[in-house]
């Protein structure tokens, strides 16, 4: 489940869908599969991502979709998690797939600097503005060249409860993150911890300082943090050190308390909350919570099952934090001209509401038609991060190098789980957090 923290999970009109039939980037017209003229009849596109199960299958449908369209045959491999290790063996070995599903933006910026990326078409490039807010263009883009197109999203700032608990107390879903404090006592009050946290997952902590990192410090701030051109060490950080160890330390909040957390993993944290005995009322995470609790304890969305939005701090706006997958096109890759016909089509909005259709996916793409969500929950969900427009900030550790924002027992996980222990010091976690960060960024 740890690599749900590494992708992330969101979602039209006949005119663009038909253009894909038009022309193609890198060349030539695309003609319908079946019109007897199609020029990628007979071809083949290989794709590689870290998807597996239920999302494979449902991204399938979408290439399915794509050879329906183009004749094109698209097969799809599964790289499992370690992406950069797995690309670059077969890059070496001289079997590139022809597209990669990139879930880091620090990944993409790595495969861009290695010289392993093609630029994307005119084509492609030109849907993407038309369709999607420029965040999600700027992510896809390294040293001015535009590699990465945003296909799959996750939304971040989603806390999952019970309604049952949150009734019992007495108490409905806060607007403000002082709102959620009070009540989290007022259910504490009732006998029921407030919160799971799932402390042995490192990420799971990095979400939650992010969240109140950019709703208290602003987008602009959260920018140079990424970048590490503001230290951890800024009195901004330390301030939402201080607001997030209000929680981790408040009675009764956490379920188990700070020791029991640690020794929670994000699985388990959403069964304290909606498996058959539970031990707290809210869990936060992104929405791929709500698919958990549905498939894992057949909770049904908006009724056993709801969330409500990361709450707004200090007076900031309400944060959207965001993660996503990032398709690509290998400068190795056998078939150039195929791949660039698949990144025409995974721009439009007709690809996102394939995979909309089958749900556990959101898309960036404003075009996308909320009908094509199958619940009013994701819908939901989808408009709140397509309606977040540029103010969407990507995960703050996803940018950041591996060393720091992404590996279990050193860098920012650990430090934050040393937080969750004794969040006493916010201040000398802020200069742990600078000396693991300026070691890593100089790396």
């Amino acid at each position: 489940m740890m690599r749900l923290k590494r992708r992330t999970v969101a979602a039209c009109s006949s005119a663009l869908a038909l253009a894909l039939g038009a022309t193609a980037c890198g060349g030539g017209d695309i003609a319908p599969a079946g019109s007897g003229g199609g020029k990628l009849d007979g071809s083949k596109v290989v794709v590689a991502g870290v998807w597996s199960g239920t999302e494979q299958k449902n991204f399938r449908k979408v290439l399915d979709a794509f050879t329906e369209k183009t004749g094109a045959e698209a097969e799809f491999i599964s790289t499992g998690d370690n992406v950069s290790t797995v690309i670059g063996s077969k890059i070496e070995g001289g079997n590139a797939p022809d597209v990669v599903m990139v879930p880091q933006t620090g990944v993409l910026k790595q495969f861009a600097h290695k010289g392993w990326l093609l630029p994307l078409g005119k084509k492609t490039e030109q849907t993407v503005t038309d369709n999607f807010a420029p965040v999600w263009k700027n992510y896809g883009t390294v040293d001015g060249d535009f590699y990465g197109l945003y296909f799959k999203a996750a939304h971040k700032s989603t806390v999952w409860y019970s309604p049952d608990a949150l009734d019992q107390a007495g108490v409905k879903p806060p607007k403000t993150y002082a709102e959620m404090l009070k009540s989290s006592a007022t259910v504490a009050d009732s006998g029921l911890p407030a919160f799971a946290v799932a402390g042995e997952d490192g990420w799971t902590l990095t979400d939650w300082f992010e969240n109140i990192y950019l709703s208290q410090a602003g987008p602009q701030k959260y920018d140079r943090l990424a970048a590490h051109e503001l230290p951890w060490t800024d009195p901004s950080v330390v301030r939402a050190l201080t607001t997030l160890g209000e929680l981790f330390s408040g009675k009764d909040l956490v379920a188990g308390g700070r020791q029991g957390a640690l020794s929670t993993d994000f699985p388990s944290s959403v069964g304290q909350v909606f498996g058959a005995d539970p031990e707290a009322a809210m869990v936060y995470e992104g929405d791929f919570v709500g698919s958990i609790a549905k498939e894992e304890y057949g909770k049904k969305i908006g009724d056993d099952a709801a969330f409500f939005p990361f709450p707004a701090v200090d007076g900031g706006k309400a944060p959207v934090v965001s993660g996503g997958d990032a398709a690509v096109v290998l400068k190795d890759g056998r078939n150039r001209k195929a791949a660039m016909a698949l990144m025409d089509y995974l721009a439009t909005p007709e690809a996102a509401e394939v995979w909309a259709a089958e749900g556990g996916f959101l898309s960036p793409n404003q075009k996308a038609d909320p009908a094509a969500y199958g619940d009013d929950t994701t819908r939901s969900i989808a408009k709140s991060l397509v309606d977040a427009g540029d103010t969407v900030r990507f995960d703050m550790s996803d940018q950041a190098p591996a060393t720091f924002g992404g590996t279990k027992g050193m860098g920012e996980w650990k430090i934050l789980q040393d937080f969750l222990r004794d969040p006493a010091d916010p201040k000398g976690t802020a200069a742990a957090l600078e000396a693991a960060a300026a070691k890593a960024f100089k790396n």
